[in-house]
């Protein structure tokens, strides 16, 4: 069937760029290569890789360039911050788009360009990316919302830490979707709980917006999403390109993160007038080819229908959850609901050997370890803090806690489920020759298949 729930996921799997990719196994075959690595990074779309093709024929520096190709390339740039900001619901009259590297550099622009006081702090939550914790740190207090025994944000305690707070809780920094459950945060009703508190909200939607239809809502909405990050190469867009997205207003107020070529408007040994927005705040010449990818992306997936991608990842990640479930002592971490990402251990196994077994025995491109989330990590496998971080580097790294994750797709299928939970089942039967057959090894840290003679093929 070439369509399921409406949505024509075996066309769009034809767009995907090295989908049918064969990669080295141990028993010396050549296996499909299944990417279940698409929280990572998504691989590229050849509609538009076709199309950038056609546009890097035109490329050339933009802004005050008087040739025709800068100012074809100027006027392209300038469109794609239209364009990514529309396919989020931003409000085009009073929100900037701000065009970075990734989400990781979007929330260390925000953090340091937040207006700080003595008194102030940012609310923070358990479940956080690193990217969405570490650059709060080296701006002011922080304080984190507790998560309960599934993953969950525990909503009372965040409204008491908000009411206690009042006024210095400036911001509350929470993500859309987890990394590691997949967990989908009600992010309206948290932003209406922030702003009841005179708080502000930023959401790292870097797992969401691929996902799950993004709307930033009205500024007159309760609901009103303040800023927002994410990142192209987690929604089929190569090349380096994310977005931070936010008032005008709060952006027009003192200096830029980075300054120099660009960011001026007028310019002398004592004064500064800044450009106007985005360009004050994006120093320095622009990656183009990285905007240009990322709004040429989210045209064409406008135009395909997020919806219907969105309900069709719902039934894979059902679809994928119920077969996970009928392997024997596995363990699923988190509850729905969920975006398409799924962690879990199998007993018996190490997470990082798990991984390496996957990937040699049947192709598979998984992750492992905590996923930039340790904090979260820790708290699902109930793991307290009482080790110190001197405690943790005495230990081997290949034997730190975490996790095997594997994150789905719109171009994923049923069929890649199945050969992975016939895999694991055949793990089960005899994890201790598994074991045997991939020791650690002490110069890499890592486990690998005893043959394993160089990265690109067995003996």
């Amino acid at each position: 069937m070439n369509q399921q729930l409406g949505f024509p996921y075996r066309s769009f799997r034809r767009q995907i760029i090295g989908v049918d990719c064969r990669v080295p196994t141990r028993r010396n075959l050549h296996a499909p290569y299944v990417h279940f690595d698409n929280a990572a990074s998504t691989p590229a779309l050849q509609p538009v890789v076709e199309q950038m093709a056609d546009r890097l024929e035109w490329y050339s520096g933009v802004h005050r360039g008087t040739g025709h190709k800068s100012w074809q390339s100027s006027r392209a740039y300038d469109e794609s911050h239209r364009v990514i900001g529309h396919f989020v619901g931003a409000d085009l009259d009073r929100d900037t788009i701000i065009l970075t590297k990734n989400t990781t550099e979007a929330i260390n622009k925000l953090a340091y360009r937040f207006p700080w006081n003595p008194d102030d702090l940012v609310i923070s939550t358990e479940m956080e990316h690193h990217s969405n914790d570490l650059p709060w740190r080296f701006r002011t207090r922080v304080q984190y919302v507790p998560v309960d025994e599934n993953g969950h944000l525990e909503i009372a305690a965040l409204r008491s830490m908000l009411r206690s707070a009042y006024p210095h809780a400036r911001l509350l920094a929470v993500c859309g979707a987890s990394n590691v459950t997949g967990h989908i945060n009600d992010i309206h009703y948290l932003a209406s709980l922030a702003h009841e508190y005179g708080a502000l909200i930023l959401v790292d939607a870097a797992q969401l917006v691929p996902h799950v239809p993004m709307d930033m809502k009205s500024h007159h909405d309760p609901g009103h999403i303040d800023f927002l990050a994410f990142s192209g190469h987690k929604i089929y867009a190569p090349f380096g390109c994310g977005a931070l997205i936010g008032p005008r207003e709060f952006f027009q107020r003192g200096n830029p993160d980075h300054t120099g070529g660009g960011t001026v408007s007028l310019v002398n040994q004592e004064q500064i007038l800044w450009a106007d927005l985005p360009d004050r705040e994006e120093a320095g010449s622009p990656n183009v080819v990285g905007a240009l990818m990322l709004a040429d992306t989210l045209g064409y997936l406008q135009k395909l229908g997020i919806n219907r991608m969105a309900t069709y990842e719902d039934a894979l990640t059902d679809y994928a959850l119920s077969a996970l479930a009928t392997v024997p002592g596995l363990t699923i971490y988190g509850s729905q609901p969920r975006v398409g990402v799924i962690s879990f251990n199998l007993a018996a196994l190490a997470h990082s050997q798990l991984g390496n077994i996957l990937c040699h025995e049947g192709g598979f491109g998984v992750r492992t370890g905590c996923f930039c989330a340790q904090a979260y990590v820790r708290k699902l496998l109930g793991i307290g803090s009482n080790l110190s971080l001197s405690d943790w580097a005495s230990i081997d790294p290949a034997y730190w806690p975490g996790m095997v994750r594997i994150s789905l797709a719109a171009y994923n299928t049923r069929e890649e489920i199945d050969a992975l939970v016939v895999l694991l089942q055949q793990i089960t039967q005899n994890p201790g020759y598994y074991k045997r057959m991939y020791p650690i090894s002490s110069n890499q840290q890592e486990f690998f298949p005893r043959q394993l003679k160089s990265t690109v093929g067995y003996v």
